[in-house]
């Protein structure tokens, strides 16, 4: 298990992004959350095995791949679980 940890950056607030990667994220039986942020980005945390954490992000890119501008990906070890579903949080 690891953690990812993602700043999208683009036209990705009032698409439906939060929404579609909520709809990935448990379709893939990820946990974690997604949150619009005020500076217009979009903050993702989630944790899984590693492979379906890719699979995430690949789903993410090619629905988005025009909104997406840029991202930040950050890999992080997985101490503890710490979440227990996969939230739209605010």
């Amino acid at each position: 298990m690891v953690q990812l940890h993602v700043y999208f950056r683009g036209i990705v607030q009032g698409v439906g992004f939060r929404y579609t990667v909520h709809r990935y994220a448990t379709g893939l039986g990820l946990k974690g959350w997604v949150r619009n942020l005020p500076d217009g980005r979009v903050e993702m945390k989630a944790e899984g095995e590693r492979q379906e954490l890719e699979d995430l992000l690949s789903r993410i890119a090619d629905h988005f791949q025009e909104s997406i501008r840029d991202r930040e990906v950050y890999w992080e070890e997985h101490l503890q679980q710490q979440f227990h579903d996969f939230r739209i949080t605010f």
